[in-house]
């Protein structure tokens, strides 16, 4: 298996991430300037976040909250 960027992988946007979060779109991406979320870049200088990993740190933090 290669680690490759699976292409057909959905990118999210800021703003949606911030919605799943229930957080500031700003917050987003402080967290991903600090290396708390991976982000890629697009050709215009945006980010955008994989879903499968936003979904990661998703489940992370919620199970945090439940302890």
């Amino acid at each position: 298996m290669t680690i490759a960027h699976d292409a057909s992988e959905r990118l999210m946007t800021p703003g949606e991430v911030a919605a799943m979060f229930r957080v500031d779109p700003k917050t987003v991406t402080r967290w991903a300037s600090a290396g708390r979320i991976g982000s890629i870049r697009t050709p215009g200088g945006h980010r955008r976040f994989r879903e499968s990993e936003v979904r990661t740190l998703l489940d992370g933090l919620t199970s945090e909250a439940h302890h």
